[in-house]
């Protein structure tokens, strides 16, 4: 694995598009338990309890689904000049520079070969709590509030491609991101891969699109503290009338504690428990699995379902 590069230092928020606005806001909200920053326009700012930006998840009113676009934050004002001039340089569609909106500063916009539209800033909101959202430890970004699920932070999201060594290509240029793990197909091809610019696991995973659409969605996930919030989790979804596609079970790649859900408008929506899996190891060897390997399903739980590998947004039509 090449050297690490860390002019990226996280993943900030993703833009996810919605038909059903009130209803995918009511269950983010209610149910799955997000904060409310900001309505502005077509758009609402959420975050999770612990989360220190302005918004993690921007839910925007649309026609469609899917995901508009994903953000990462920067180490530095220097870092993100330097990922701009690595970007330009390398070839791949560029939107430039925009001036942000309320979660942060000036961006620049790039785009992967399938039509991903991405997004680096420097510049961020860091959450300020009101008086009622104060946490009882200044070390917490407000206050944990118990309602519905209320997962800690987001974790990270997973993108569909036709191909994924296409997409490889385009994370490791243009982030600067390390594959930790990966599946080789017996026909040669990458059948996914899961990146990372930091010392989490991974923080995008991209899998190959089997439903033949382009510039798809397959998942946006928040994470927990522990399983038993992702157990407490369904009872909620199933008191709430929510589609539970499928879990909770183990993964086995990467190991996370999973649940699977769609909202209202039919964007997969994940809760994981990371446990304490780190990449410390600073010559960590991408992790291989075959397709035979990944076809025995999850490390444990039930088999996974035909939809998990065929459902995306925007839907495919027919």
């Amino acid at each position: 694995m090449t050297e690490p590069c860390f002019d990226v230092a996280h993943l900030g928020h993703v833009e996810v598009l919605t038909n059903k606005f009130d209803e995918s806001l009511d269950f983010f909200t209610r149910v799955y338990g997000l904060k409310l920053s900001a309505l502005e326009g077509d758009s609402a700012y959420l975050r999770a309890w612990d989360d220190y930006e302005f918004h993690t998840l921007k839910l925007t009113k649309s026609d469609t689904t899917g995901v508009a676009h994903i953000g990462y934050r920067v180490s530095s004002e220097a870092a993100l000049e330097r990922r701009v001039a690595v970007i330009e340089a390398s070839g791949y569609k560029t939107h430039g520079w925009i001036d942000g909106d309320l979660g942060h500063g000036r961006a620049y916009r790039f785009e992967d070969p399938f039509g991903h539209v991405f997004e680096l800033y420097w510049d961020t909101v860091k959450y300020d709590p009101p008086e009622n959202d104060k946490p009882a430890l200044k070390n917490m970004s407000s206050r944990f509030h118990a309602q519905g699920v209320s997962p800690r932070r987001i974790d990270h999201l997973n993108l569909l491609a036709e191909d994924v060594t296409q997409f490889r290509d385009f994370m490791q240029t243009c982030l600067g991101s390390r594959v930790t793990e990966q599946i080789r197909l017996d026909n040669g091809r990458l059948g996914g891969c899961w990146f990372t610019i930091n010392n989490k696991t991974y923080d995008l995973a991209c899998t190959e699109e089997h439903g033949r659409g382009q510039n798809r969605l397959h998942h946006v996930t928040y994470a927990t503290d522990q399983r038993e919030d992702i157990l407490r989790a369904a009872d909620i979804f199933l008191e709430n009338g929510v589609h539970i596609e499928t879990g909770p079970h183990k993964h086995g790649i990467q190991g996370t504690f999973f649940l699977y859900v769609w909202e209202p408008a039919g964007n997969r929506v994940e809760l994981a428990n990371a446990g304490a899996r780190l990449i410390l190891q600073p010559d960590w060897e991408t992790v291989t699995w075959t397709e035979t390997e990944r076809k025995k399903g999850q490390a444990w739980g039930l088999k996974t379902i035909e939809t998990f590998h065929t459902h995306g947004t925007p839907p495919v039509e027919g």
